[in-house]
């Protein structure tokens, strides 16, 4: 039986949580190299953060394995985004067998590329040098990514998460270089929204995901079938209207109409318009909803978002 070529990759390394524009750099580097060599444009993330097997305690993220493979793929046309699980042989795996066995021997990598601060294998041995010594032995390619700054301040994920939580969100899509974004199959709300002539689309934020600072923001909701809307977004409890506390995301989409009900909506967050807050009544709750959304039309006529 004739065996099946092995797929070259080159590989971007990383967790790529919110995928910013330091890792941005990274891609756009393992795109120029499979450009020269003919292999796929690919990256390496982890299913959960190391930390959550190692420390118990996870960050919050800024995006779920599903969303950061999206980003992936729709701004550096990374083709093959590898999901591993972080799991017990994963975490006790070498240094060297991550990538002599892992990266290179089952999945092809002619060429990798990580960042200054990229650490793996077991309790974190395997650096940068080590990478690089490594790929030399087996002669693999390797590029090592200096570290990125806008404003003085280096692009980390744990800085956007501080700028998301606290609802900066105009700086946080500087930082990641796209808006924020957060995906999730429609489900039936209260319908509040669709009783008053508002179409909405009810939300989830996917566990362990970072949920941004409460408030309404101005958005772009993104359909399967390729089309976008605007939307006012609000992240909260829904004071006016709910007594139960639960957080939710419920986005007014503007010039819709039709049912979402099942279909997966990416929403993107641009820019805060307010806190949230009670009113003391549902019309005039109404009252500012269409403030916000000649304010989100204002925002999105006055600037070129990505």
């Amino acid at each position: 039986m004739e065996q099946r070529e092995k797929t070259r990759r080159v590989i971007a390394l990383g967790f790529f949580d919110g995928v910013h524009v330091g890792h941005g750099a990274l891609l756009r580097r393992v795109g120029e190299v499979a450009r020269e060599t003919g292999a796929v444009p690919s990256a390496v993330t982890f299913d959960a953060h190391p930390e959550s097997v190692i420390l118990k305690s996870p960050p919050p993220l800024l995006s779920a394995p599903v969303d950061r493979a999206d980003l992936m793929r729709r701004y550096y046309q990374i083709q093959d985004v590898i999901v591993a699980p972080f799991d017990e042989r994963m975490m006790h795996m070498s240094w060297w067998d991550f990538v002599a066995e892992y990266l290179v021997a089952e999945h092809g990598a002619v060429h990798l590329v990580a960042g200054h601060d990229f650490h793996f294998g077991y309790k974190g041995e395997g650096n940068p040098q080590r990478l690089a010594e490594l790929c030399k032995v087996l002669n693999v390619g390797c590029d090592i990514i200096p570290k990125v700054e806008l404003d003085g301040i280096t692009v980390s994920s744990t800085y956007i998460r501080t700028l998301v939580a606290q609802g900066e969100m105009d700086r946080a899509v500087t930082f990641l270089g796209h808006p924020y974004v957060m995906s999730d199959r429609v489900g039936h709300g209260k319908r509040l929204g669709s009783s008053q002539g508002f179409p909405t689309v009810n939300l989830r934020f996917r566990p362990g995901v970072l949920i941004p600072a409460r408030g309404v923001y101005a958005c772009k909701a993104c359909l399967e079938d390729g089309r976008s809307y605007l939307a006012v977004t609000n992240v909260g409890v829904r004071p006016t209207v709910d007594e139960d506390g639960a957080v939710n995301v419920e986005g007014f989409l503007l010039d819709f109409q039709g049912d979402l009900y099942g279909q997966t909506v990416h929403m993107e967050f641009y820019h805060r318009l307010r806190e949230e807050r009670k009113f003391p009544s549902v019309a005039e709750l109404k009252e500012e909803i269409m403030r916000n959304v000649q304010q989100t039309r204002t925002y999105f006529a006055t600037r070129d978002p990505m």
